[in-house]
């Protein structure tokens, strides 16, 4: 289960006359399984809203509730629970550590989960599996393409099988072909159930979303359905 409450979520930075509003009253709903598109200008509160959506950037007010769960409500070590069992992260860049293989990269989100390394080991080389990635498990980050380092960095969003994954620009370093395939392997991966929140500019891996969540000047201005595409 995901379903996702934001209730008039503001995030500010600083004090007084100084301060920044980045997001000014959201409010908004997703539902279990849904494919959702955030979309707006360089500057629009989307990261700051994905971040608080991640439960890692507490709003100023308002209230995030994940399946009934008021997530700015729970201690940070409870926080952190959360984050681990519920939300997988891909990132604005590869953020892959250059000196472990490909492997120990999908690895790291495992390494505060009870278990074996073996069991570790075979939860990684699965989720690397569903990249198309078995053959570069042994690899180093600087030994594959970029197209491929995006695919491990989705591994390792998925190896603990979170039921929501947040994606923030992910195909933001790619050419057309290997957005096309992040994106046929995000279409996939929500098939299959998970809920995926993705910030982006680019408007084609925005057709692929059944949902558009529009942001400007750190509002919701607009909410309409997606084009989503079908995969090949």
């Amino acid at each position: 289960m995901s379903n996702i409450q934001a209730e008039n979520l503001v995030k500010s930075f600083g004090n007084g006359e100084a301060a920044v509003v980045a997001v000014s009253g959201m409010s908004f709903h997703i539902s279990t399984g849904e494919f959702i598109g955030i979309m707006g200008e360089s500057g629009a509160g989307k990261s700051t809203l994905l971040g608080m959506l991640g439960a890692m950037n507490a709003p100023t007010s308002g209230r995030l509730m994940v399946d009934g769960i008021d997530i700015y409500g729970l201690t940070n070590e409870k926080r952190a629970d959360f984050r681990r069992e519920y939300l997988g992260f891909v990132f604005q860049g590869f953020h892959l550590i250059p000196y472990l293989t490909v492997l120990e990269n999908v690895m790291l989100p495992l390494a505060v989960c009870s278990g074996s390394r073996k069991e570790k080991r075979g939860m990684a080389m699965e989720a690397l599996s569903k990249m198309g990635l078995s053959d570069k498990a042994d690899r180093l980050p600087g030994e594959i393409s970029g197209g491929e380092k995006e695919r491990v960095a989705v591994a390792r969003a998925i190896v603990n099988e979170p039921p929501v994954l947040l994606a923030d620009e992910p195909t933001g370093s790619l050419d057309s072909r290997n957005s096309r395939d992040i994106m046929s392997i995000f279409q996939k991966l929500n098939s299959s159930g998970i809920t995926i929140v993705m910030v982006t500019h680019s408007e084609e891996c925005a057709r692929y979303a059944e949902r558009i969540l529009f942001v400007a000047d750190g509002k919701l201005v607009g909410d309409r359905p997606g084009a989503r595409v079908c995969q090949n």
